[in-house]
């Protein structure tokens, strides 16, 4: 392993020096997915320029891809591994921590090993858009949400709507105790729920109450856009600017993050975003919400980008195989109980629960 590094160390070097910039490797890490060179540039050296090189390094270095991030003193230059070293066992890492707080979702790991956990309770959070290309891990990124969420909150605290107009991301989850219904497939129909939960925030908003939670898991939703039209869009606006304060959070996992696609009104509402491998700059830029992440660098199979507030953390997603979701699903329908007053009719017309005040929220890393 040493050996390698040191001879990828040299063909940094050597590339750089070939375009006449004067690039020192300087150490680096080694993480489950990848290895992080840092750079020291020489006098005049400009990041786009070293950017401009980003193919030719790749190439000399056997990746697919490499992608250069500015740090406080230095640049890194971010190289995959190899994918069958990058796995990340979701339900190893889920379980292996202690008693994780409600609401809760695990990502994976970040790029320094430590386990990366997000609150969708959380201000900083409240609603998640996943970006990515096909292939780039989306939709097996919102499985282990949906994994983790349930192992960390009861029933009682957290109800699941899935839509699912594919039939192939989330319909194993059908019998969760948590889901308000089975896993949705018709647009038609899934506009009706959307609406009654319209109707459901507004009640909340009325009482002040805001458990137990409700979150929508919309994949493919540029496609469920196109197909349902200003209705759904229409629905889908009002639940993610008005939502968190009433329990009600949204994440919509979609390959087409474009303007054109994705309205101006959910774009601005979703303020946390997990952005995979694009097809190109301006789709991260759209995707992310900021740009230059070189998130079309990225290599995929779950090699994520974690956005909040302008600030980027690359992470390992983690991953759920179909035995794992089995095992998880069969686990919790045995312990099935019955939660009242909030199953969600098309209209909504639940009755009033009471409920403990919302948590405090966090997005933090585990130490």
């Amino acid at each position: 392993m040493r050996e390698l590094l040191d001879y990828q160390a040299d063909q940094i070097e050597r590339v750089c020096l070939n375009h006449r910039l004067p690039v020192r490797v300087a150490g680096g890490t080694v993480t489950p997915r990848l290895v992080q060179f840092r750079l020291c540039p020489g006098p005049g050296v400009k990041l786009s320029r070293l950017e401009s090189l980003a193919e030719d390094l790749a190439l000399a270095l056997g990746a697919p891809s490499c992608r250069l991030q500015r740090q406080a003193d230095a640049l890194a230059l971010e190289v995959p591994r190899d994918d069958t070293l990058g796995t990340v066992r979701l339900l190893s890492l889920t379980r292996g921590l202690n008693s994780l707080p409600p609401f809760t979702a695990t990502l994976g790991l970040e790029r320094q090993g430590k386990p990366l956990l997000l609150r969708l309770s959380s201000p900083e959070v409240a609603h998640v858009l996943i970006a990515g290309t096909t292939g780039s891990g989306k939709t097996e990124l919102a499985r282990a949400m949906i994994i983790s969420l349930v192992l960390s909150t009861p029933p009682e605290r957290l109800r699941l709507l899935l839509v699912d107009p594919k039939g192939r991301a989330f319909r194993a989850f059908d019998p969760l105790p948590h889901l308000v219904c089975p896993a949705i497939a018709e647009v038609a129909a899934a506009q009706a729920r959307l609406e009654g939960l319209v109707a459901e925030m507004e009640r909340r908003d009325r009482l002040g109450v805001s458990e137990p939670r409700l979150v929508v898991f919309l994949d493919e939703l540029a496609d469920l856009l196109l197909v349902g039209g200003k209705a759904l869009e229409a629905a889908l606006a009002r639940l993610v600017a008005r939502g968190r304060e009433c329990g009600v959070h949204v994440v919509g996992c979609t390959q087409r993050p474009s303007a054109g696609v994705l309205g101006g009104l959910v774009r601005a509402n979703f303020p946390c975003r997990l952005v995979g491998k694009v097809a190109s700059v301006e789709d991260g830029r759209i995707a992310a919400g900021v740009g230059g992440t070189s998130a079309e660098r990225l290599a995929g199979r779950g090699d994520f980008l974690l956005v909040v507030r302008g600030e980027v953390r690359r992470f390992q997603a983690g991953y759920a195989s179909a035995a794992d979701v089995r095992q998880v699903v069969a686990e919790l329908a045995e312990g099935r109980r019955q939660v009242a007053g909030t199953a969600l009719p098309n209209r909504a017309k639940a009755k009033t629960t009471a409920v403990s005040p919302p948590l405090p929220g966090f997005l933090r890393l585990i130490k």
